[in-house]
């Protein structure tokens, strides 16, 4: 893999990597060369389709949800998306009923040049026969794939510009996972992305092969638990985008390689330039059916961060169904990702249920592999919370290193902008002999070992002091439902700069997917400004999360196309020979880059983190302007923004 260490220091560059520019202007600086690969790839998309399963009519035959199914693959088409990741499920009971008409709208599509990766769920393995799946599925899956010994037709590979996309049948992952080291080795000098597709995870919201198979699992029963470090490990190390279905509700995390209170925000050194966090991101890509789940169990906090949730069970509460789409862009060492939603309440494919879906996004991130990042809690955190290092709820992060020599971080910001969610109480068993757990110490060990955060007052667990209860009534383990709030996943990426930059671009991503949003376990909406969490969900048993205070630009939309993060700062510092006399600090609109402020706005001196409670003083005309300053000692930029952006060094 060319990630994770693509910086490297300019020194060792030297400069020859310099050359002047075809300007006569006599103030423009020479502006260092674009470092472009030997390889130059097409932009990739691929579409993201959650379970499409339909449940049974009256007379009960099973069906596919074909309304959902047709709106999702209409809205990719429109998008433009190349591939369509089917993440399982696609059927209820595998019937010749359900693949016609599962493929009666999937054929239109791939006539029309679209491609197919499916997967298959556990509604295919429980309920439909091997070659019931070939034969339907062999017209889908790509004639190149690469099929695991063994396993042919059921897991199997396709490189795609540079992306390698790996798809696994349900409960496979922890079967494949020497194959797929395998398979990242093999094509490690073909790609710079890679997308893991399955019907099921590690780490669910409901489900989680983790909690099943592992904490639930059966005496020395050991195909999770003797490879789970193992699965971490390997997709933190490679960056892996992990996608799945199985859950009918959409979340996204980030999952990490050992614990997340020893996952620390990266930064850069000297010798080795930009290093990542040890975690790899997990998308549950929502709901294309006619049923949702509530959000049960919890955030596995022991080893998960959750960036976003959303549901809607048309259950205790809810009005609606969820139907998501998922797009993910692939520009050679970007990654763009969409996550959109539209509410439904279709229930059957009669034609009075039919509904045109009414796309509105509520997730997304822009990233390359060129990065650093941390995980920005909210502002909740109770005073008093002995501090822990990754526990940060300010926009402040290290020296993030460009190719070319600019240097940026995050410089000040709170985060005092989030969502909120319930969820459903739940309880675990075990039988002595034969589950892993002999005793229901043994179960509350297994629990603590690989789902939950032990509350200490040096690991204190933000979404409850007593996580989990051993019932010695019932003799079961109880997971009280508990309030979460969600973090923020924001990155500093780099990309090379273009004809129209003096810099190498920093991507900021992550600071305006949260909206002050609150919701139930099912669903139901929730008022964060007034509605108390559930009990015992602090670090203090006996309280509740309060309700929030929420900043003025807070919309409290799922939609956040228009959303408005809370006011972050960013220090940026390109090549030394880039100065307040050439340069300005710019920001991609419209794909055309715009100086941030007119030159008369921008503020001389450092910049105070005080800055954003009380701004230096500025004219009048600069009032509805960005904040940017200029520090000449330093040769430092600094601004205030409150939305993600790209951001660069242009020409005056």
């Amino acid at each position: 893999m060319k990630y994770p260490h693509l910086f490297i220091p300019l020194a060792l560059i030297g400069s020859s990597l310099l050359a002047g520019c075809n300007d006569d202007s006599s103030n423009k600086p020479d502006t260092p060369a674009v470092v472009v690969d030997e390889k130059h790839y097409q932009p990739f998309t691929i579409g993201l389709l959650p379970d499409t399963q339909g449940g049974s009519d009256a007379s009960g035959q099973a069906h596919v949800a074909l309304h959902p199914l047709r709106e999702v693959l209409k809205h990719q088409s429109a998008a433009g998306a190349d591939m369509v990741i089917a993440l399982g499920d696609l059927t209820d009971k595998g019937s010749a009923v359900e693949w016609q008409e599962w493929t009666s709208v999937a054929k239109t599509y791939r006539d029309q040049g679209m491609e197919f990766l499916p997967v298959m769920g556990n509604h295919e393995m429980n309920y439909s026969y091997t070659h019931a799946w070939v034969k339907t599925m062999r017209d889908y899956i790509p004639e190149d794939a690469v099929h695991m010994p063994g396993y042919e037709w059921i897991n199997y590979y396709v490189v795609r510009e540079n992306v390698l996309i790996i798809g696994l049948a349900y409960y496979n992952l922890p079967i494949a996972i020497d194959w797929i080291e395998e398979t990242l080795e093999k094509t490690a000098g073909q790609v710079d992305h890679v997308v893991v597709a399955s019907h099921d995870g590690l780490i669910g919201a409901k489900y989680g092969l983790t909690r099943e198979q592992i904490v639930e699992g059966t005496k020395d029963d050991d195909w999770v638990y003797g490879v789970a470090d193992q699965i971490r490990a390997l997709f933190s190390q490679h960056d892996v985008i992990y996608v799945q279905g199985h859950e009918h509700q959409y979340q996204r995390s980030l999952i990490t390689k050992d614990t997340a209170q020893t996952t620390f925000p990266s930064g850069s050194t000297p010798s080795a330039g930009n290093y990542r966090m040890n975690a790899y991101t997990q998308i549950m890509a929502g709901n294309a059916s006619y049923k949702g789940y509530e959000f049960r169990y919890g955030e596995r906090e022991l080893v998960q961060m959750i960036i976003a949730q959303k549901n809607a069970t048309k259950s205790g509460g809810s009005t609606h169904f969820d139907v998501n789409s998922g797009l993910l862009h692939f520009d050679n060492d970007r990654v763009n990702y969409q996550g959109y939603f539209a509410e439904h309440t279709a229930t059957s494919n009669n034609s009075d249920q039919a509904f045109n879906a009414d796309w509105q996004l509520h997730d997304q991130f822009t990233r390359t592999g060129n990065r650093c990042e941390t995980v920005v809690y909210p502002n909740s955190i109770p005073d008093g919370t002995r501090s822990v290092m990754v526990f940060q709820p300010d926009y402040i992060t290290d020296i993030c290193l460009a190719e070319d020599g600019s240097v940026a971080r995050l410089a000040g910001g709170v985060n005092n902008t989030f969502n909120r969610t319930d969820t459903r109480g739940r309880d675990m068993e075990y039988m002595p002999g034969f589950s892993r757990a002999e005793t229901l110490t043994d179960l509350t060990r297994l629990a603590y070992q690989w789902m939950y955060q032990v509350h200490e007052s040096w690991t204190p667990n933000l979404n409850g002091e007593q996580r989990i209860i051993p019932n010695t009534v019932d003799n079961v383990l109880d997971i009280p439902e508990t309030t979460i709030d969600l973090k923020e996943h924001v990155t500093l990426s780099w990309t090379p700069a273009t004809a129209d930059t003096l810099s190498d671009i920093l991507i900021v991503s992550g600071t305006q997917n949260q909206t002050g949003v609150y919701q139930g376990d099912y669903g139901e909406t929730k008022d964060i400004l007034t509605d108390t969490g559930l009990p015992g969900s602090t670090t203090d048993a006996s309280s509740a999360k309060a309700p929030v205070v929420l900043p003025a630009t807070a919309t409290r939309s799922w939609n956040i196309s228009d959303a408005v993060a809370d006011a972050y700062a960013i220090e940026f510092k390109g090549a030394e020979n880039l100065t307040a006399v050439n340069a300005q600090l710019a920001s991609l609109k419209a794909n055309q880059w715009q100086a941030l402020t007119t030159g008369n706005c921008v503020t001389a001196g450092r910049w105070l983190e005080s800055y954003l409670q009380t701004p230096p003083v500025r004219a009048a005309e600069c009032a509805n302007q960005p904040l940017v300053g200029y520090d000449a000692g330093e040769n430092t930029w600094w601004t205030v923004l409150n939305r993600d952006a790209e951001v660069a060094l242009i020409a005056l």
